[in-house]
């Protein structure tokens, strides 16, 4: 008999998302395996074979190092030109995973496409009756050649399963002392400035696959939760996004999620096929930030070190000016007169 993959269940489901005793064995799945890069003691030796340089004007990310924000327009912190490692200028010195190279994910540029959240999608519904959504899980669980089926609630909402390729460029990173029993604790606890002090960086494995079962209202951000908190990923959940992959015409399609979509309702509209649909994760890097996900003290931060950031930029520019103009009047002074 196969081996079970593990799932991921949302606690919500504790209650309404039971599945029938014939319908318990679930489908093989690649279990997720943290495959860590070397790392030593920070006192010891810097990470090697990482070529950092300075991030581009449209990097508004999270520091794979400390975990906090990258604040800043012009001096937006570092990147590692071949594994994306980024971090803040300040953490540089205190890298201890060793570069992984450039990663090769199986993408073919060529055939894929980013686009706009707002973008249409063809076979979105944008609304369907109980009569529908029931005929809808009918037609679904009769076109799938496994066990994870759909199922339909009492109170109008349906349960189901959804795949999720986790396809991460950079690092994650999880307590290296003892384990939070969540994502919250790791982060809000008594010990948050020991936690993320000390955590320990991985680079994931390639093509990691994890099912998760979902209740129909399910937001998308609440699945990324989800898989950072299974696995003790004490990154700030806003450095991920969850992505849509479609094939279409020959061309492959990715669409980024917003935080209130979905995605079983997706999986529902879209039928069983990958192909027409699947689920990735990846690191939020589209350069739009959400300003409206921070809190009021982080916004006030934020606007102080963009004024000392000003002020440090133009004191840079007028040096620079003042310099040069000092060297041609020097030149003028040296000049003989006639």
């Amino acid at each position: 008999m196969s081996a079970k993959p593990e799932l991921i269940e949302l606690q919500e489901l504790a209650s309404s998302g039971r599945i029938s005793p014939g319908r318990t064995r679930l489908e093989r799945a690649n279990a997720l395996r943290i495959s860590p890069g070397t790392t030593r003691n920070p006192a010891q030796v810097l990470g090697r074979g990482h070529r950092f340089q300075p991030a581009g004007p449209a990097t508004h990310t999270w520091c794979d190092l400390c975990g906090d924000f990258i604040w800043g327009v012009v001096r937006k912190g570092l990147q590692c030109a071949y594994c994306k490692f980024t971090c803040h200028y300040r953490c540089r010195a205190l890298v201890c995973l060793d570069c992984c190279g450039p990663r090769d994910l199986g993408w073919d540029p060529a055939l894929e496409r980013d686009t706009n959240v707002d973008d249409p999608v063809e076979w979105k519904i944008p609304n369907l009756s109980q009569a529908e959504i029931e005929q809808k899980i009918k037609e679904y669980n009769g076109q799938i050649n496994s066990n994870l089926f759909m199922s339909l609630n009492k109170d109008g909402s349906y349960t189901g399963f959804i795949k999720v390729q986790l396809k991460l460029v950079r690092p994650v990173s999880v307590p290296s002392n003892k384990k939070p029993t969540s994502l919250q604790d790791a982060r809000k606890g008594p010990g948050r400035g020991t936690a993320v002090r000390r955590r320990t960086s991985f680079y994931l494995p390639k093509d990691a696959v994890k099912h998760l079962h979902v209740l129909s209202r399910t937001r998308a951000h609440e699945v990324i939760e989800a898989l950072l908190r299974k696995f003790l990923v004490v990154d700030d959940p806003r450095k991920f996004a969850l992505f849509e992959r479609a094939e279409r015409h020959g061309q492959v399609y990715l669409r980024k999620l917003s935080d209130d979509e979905q995605p079983l309702r997706l999986r529902l509209l879209a039928g069983p096929s990958e192909k027409t649909l699947s689920f990735i994760l990846k690191e939020n890097d589209s350069g739009e930030v959400n300003w409206d996900a921070f809190s009021m003290p982080e916004l006030h931060n934020f606007l102080r070190i963009l004024q000392r950031e000003e002020e440090e930029h133009l004191r840079q520019i007028l040096q620079k000016y003042s310099h040069c103009r000092q060297k041609i009047q020097e030149a003028l002074h040296a000049c003989p007169l006639g």
